[in-house]
């Protein structure tokens, strides 16, 4: 399970998607999640996928490596899923004693199930296909107005970018855990769920003593090396627009005007 998680991590590949600016992949992944929530029928959740299916195409990211990241969420998918199918009110289909099941019940489980799935796989792609550094610059880029407002841009970008750096060091960093445990004779693997979830009680301790120690260390760096804000700092690989990324925005414009259309329908 800890090896299916690849929420975070950066996937190399040379493609068009990987070239792209930060701050149009950014925006595009905004965008695609606000219009997951603004369609109301499947044609909408239809067009949705037809991009996001020649989006995945384009970025060249194997498709299992991707599909592999819904293992880490498949209990909250679960759980949504179960809420909307017994918690609905409506004409009902299916009655046994306690358990009610009604047409408007399993509409909105199946909507919310293919939501969720669309969002995870969408927003999953924009970090297989750009590095921490780039998110970082590109979201302080799209933040800077707000520094008007004294708002601390670069701060919030760069513990973003820190936390995204964190997943895969943390998730190595458990999985080792967890082989020195089973080497000492631990059983993760066996038992019903309530029991493997106690299993893992012990591996919480020595985790949040190796992030906090990580932290640590991270931040004697960053005071070693005269760390004081952004203010004044400079950039190695500034950001700027190229002709495939007004290509890219021209696509965003398409994919929103056919959302508005499929709500119509």
């Amino acid at each position: 399970m800890i090896r299916d998680i690849t929420i975070g991590q950066y996937y190399p590949s040379d493609s068009v998607l990987h070239r792209l600016d930060p701050r149009v992949k950014l925006s595009g992944t905004f965008l695609y999640i606000v219009c997951l929530f603004l369609v109301k029928n499947w044609w909408g959740y239809l067009a949705a996928a037809v991009c996001l299916a020649a989006v995945i195409k384009l970025s060249k990211v194997p498709f299992g490596y991707i599909v592999k990241g819904l293992k880490a969420v498949i209990i909250l998918l679960l759980f949504t899923v179960m809420f909307n199918l017994f918690l609905t009110s409506g004409t009902p289909v299916f009655e046994w004693k306690f358990i009610r099941v009604t047409k408007e019940g399993i509409d909105l489980a199946a909507a919310m199930a293919v939501r969720l799935i669309l969002l995870i796989l969408g927003s999953s792609l924009m970090t297989f296909t750009t590095t921490p550094n780039q998110l970082t610059d590109g979201l302080e880029s799209l933040l800077r107005p707000l520094n008007k407002l004294h708002v601390p841009v670069h701060e919030v970008a760069m513990m973003m970018s820190i936390a995204l750096r964190f997943i895969p060091i943390l998730l190595e960093e458990t999985d080792k855990i967890m082989k020195a445990q089973q080497a000492r004779g631990a059983d993760f693997e066996t038992g019903g769920l309530i029991q493997r979830a106690k299993a893992m009680v012990p591996l919480l301790v020595p985790l949040f003593i190796s992030a906090f120690r990580r932290a640590g260390d991270l931040a004697m760096a960053m005071e070693a090396r005269c760390y004081h804000g952004g203010k004044g700092r400079t950039k190695m690989k500034p950001l700027h627009y190229k002709k495939r990324d007004g290509v890219a925005w021209l696509v965003l414009a398409m994919f929103l005007a056919v959302v508005v259309v499929t709500r119509k329908l």
